[in-house]
């Protein structure tokens, strides 16, 4: 069997533009970040820029390495690199390393790898081969539903166990996949109301909102056209409401942790915690707002000399942009992440093969799932779960999985003119 290399010409070369701007981008934030007038130097190992730079090489060697690598190969080794991930996540409970309070770390040395970034593109390929399967019919077949279902839940309860609680919800952004799939639109329904009906539960007495619902399933029963089935599903739905409603406040008191519990109260304004639980979006939002317009220029942000957003070349480092180049650099950011994300958005419905297009979404979901709530999260919209900002955030782990994420759908985009041939010969 001959490997087909692609063509440079069949590369998505304005992908790849985009991916190296926004490293280069996350570079430049991280040294003004952690910026320190005795290192100046940002080719210095020691400080956050330089170990960057090295895992930017490592990267784009990584990157290299994928685009030359037959596409067959990630078809016929998903399910492999899928288990491969798991065993990874199961190590980390065993023999894992604690890091700011989630045991999600595993030590080679020097260097720290988190195998729960690199389950997202292992559970991508497997979701992605499952679901192009000969005879997969995921919109009628209960069963197809239920098993891509486990592919997604199974490294979710793994990962929670390792109290990465971000990283767990990273995954749900899956059932986007899904619903491009043929999943039934009334889930992602059910799934929006019951989260609106979580928020008002914290908010107000749960009475209150069952007695509400009550009223409204009896208001639908009257203006709808009654059949015994619907009116059956009508109850049903209510009861399980109402179950859900009622537990809500003992899963918040109970089962979350103390400090998870002070930022959903700091987020829904509850409480107020600005020394505590709400500084680090506090002081980030003071970032931002501080750099107007236009900002205060490159290294000149005094949040960022004065280091008072924590984490600010991780988790905060959006505050960053927002402070050095104001509205208008932070606009010209997000117009650059929107792209992207339709640029994969419009290769994955290009796609003449199954495999492909459900792996390109999957990209495409993950990374819109980082990029809308670590923004959202240092504007004060979306809770503090600590998940990075891909391609942009200081980590290595991060920007392996994310730079193996995207150069595998490029490599696949780049063989779908071999494919229609394929269709004709």
């Amino acid at each position: 069997m001959t490997v087909q290399q692609p063509k440079p010409s069949r590369i998505d070369w304005i992908t790849l533009l985009l991916y190296y701007i926004l490293v280069i981008v996350g570079l430049v934030c991280i040294y003004a970040s952690v910026y320190k007038e005795t290192n100046p130097n940002i080719w210095d190992g020691s400080q956050n820029y330089g170990k960057q730079l090295v895992w930017i090489g490592i990267s784009s060697f990584l990157g290299l390495m994928i685009l030359l690598i037959d596409e067959k190969f990630f078809y016929a080794f998903a399910y492999p690199i899928f288990g491969i991930t798991i065993v990874l996540l199961v190590l980390v409970l065993v023999a894992g390393t604690t890091v700011k309070g989630s045991s999600s770390w595993i030590e080679i040395g020097s260097f720290r790898i988190q195998p729960a970034e690199f389950a997202k593109f292992g559970t991508a390929l497997a979701l992605a081969k499952f679901l192009s399967g000969y005879n997969v019919n995921f919109e009628k077949d209960r069963k197809i539903q239920l098993i891509s279902a486990g592919i997604i839940i199974l490294p979710m309860i793994i990962i929670l166990l390792q109290n990465e609680t971000g990283s767990t919800l990273v995954f749900t952004s899956f059932i986007l996949v899904l619903f491009r799939e043929g999943l039934p639109g009334w889930i992602l329904f059910a799934g929006f109301m019951l989260v609106i009906l979580a928020i008002l539960a914290l908010l107000m007495p749960p009475i209150y909102i069952m007695v509400g619902l009550v009223f409204l399933a009896i208001v639908f029963l009257l203006v709808v056209r009654r059949t015994s089935l619907l009116i059956w599903i009508t109850v049903g739905v209510l009861i399980l409401s109402c179950t859900m409603v009622s537990s809500i406040n003992y899963v918040f008191e109970n089962v979350m942790q103390a400090h998870q519990r002070t930022r959903i109260n700091v987020l829904l304004g509850k409480q107020v915690d600005i020394k505590g639980a709400g500084y680090n979006v506090q002081q980030s939002k003071i970032a931002i707002g501080s750099g107007g317009f236009w900002g205060k220029g490159f290294l000149q942000g005094t949040q960022n000399k004065f280091r008072f957003v924590p984490e600010q070349s991780t988790d905060f480092i959006f505050c960053t942009i927002g402070e050095e180049y104001g509205f208008f650099g932070s606009f010209i950011f997000v117009f650059l992440y929107i792209f992207l994300l339709y640029r994969l958005l419009m290769m994955a419905e290009r796609q003449r093969q199954k495999f492909n297009r459900v792996y390109g979404y999957s990209v495409v979901c993950i990374l819109f799932f980082h990029f809308v709530i670590n923004v959202g999260m240092t504007l004060g919209l979306m809770p503090v779960i600590g998940i990075p900002l891909p391609f942009i955030s200081y980590g290595g782990s991060a920007l392996l999985s994310f730079t193996v994420l995207l150069f595998i759908f490029i490599r696949l985009d780049a063989n779908r003119v071999n494919e229609l041939r394929g269709a004709f010969d």
